[in-house]
């Protein structure tokens, strides 16, 4: 993708997410988000929402991002926001890096007062049973990014009924 520091680690589900990022992510409870970035293309403003979701909590840097159809990879610190993303001469669409996206923007200044990793598990057979997304809930609102088939999306309010909650472990 050409972003400065990102080497995911893709993991799939529950147990492996909160083997390898449960206390880390349990350990930004009670932290202000205190910023953000994704990519958008500068001719148009459009999410491309392949890319990592970067949230910076009081200085630690978590990076999420989804791919193919349950795998999600959360990295700590890696990504460089300031850098130009590389790799892009050919394409008609340039990427960079944004901090505007009205979804997030409500939740800068908030303190996290919960975070917990969701788990599509829903009724009937369903193609992302088992995937896993991350929910951040403030005093003022909560939002969680979850796999949109191949892609992120972010999500805001309450989640479907079909998620399940589970707290990440210190």
């Amino acid at each position: 993708m050409g972003i400065s520091g990102f080497e995911p680690s893709f993991l799939v589900g529950l147990e492996a997410v909160q083997r390898v990022h449960g206390p880390l992510l349990a350990g930004l409870v009670g932290r202000r988000l205190t910023g953000f970035a994704l990519v958008r293309f500068a001719e148009d403003g459009d999410w491309y929402a392949d890319c990592p979701v970067v949230l910076d909590y009081e200085g630690i840097q978590v990076e999420i991002c989804h791919w193919k159809f349950d795998e999600l990879s959360i990295g700590w610190n890696t990504i460089d926001t300031a850098a130009t993303i590389r790799g892009w001469e050919e394409s008609e669409l340039t990427p960079e890096w944004s901090h505007d996206d009205d979804r997030l923007k409500r939740c800068v200044g908030q303190e996290l007062r919960e975070i917990a990793l969701l788990e599509w598990r829903p009724s009937g057979p369903d193609l992302a049973a088992g995937t896993v997304a991350v929910e951040f809930t403030f005093e003022q609102g909560s939002f969680h990014i979850a796999n949109g088939l191949d892609e992120n999306i972010i999500e805001i309010g309450e989640p479907d009924r079909n998620w399940v909650r589970h707290r990440p472990g210190r």
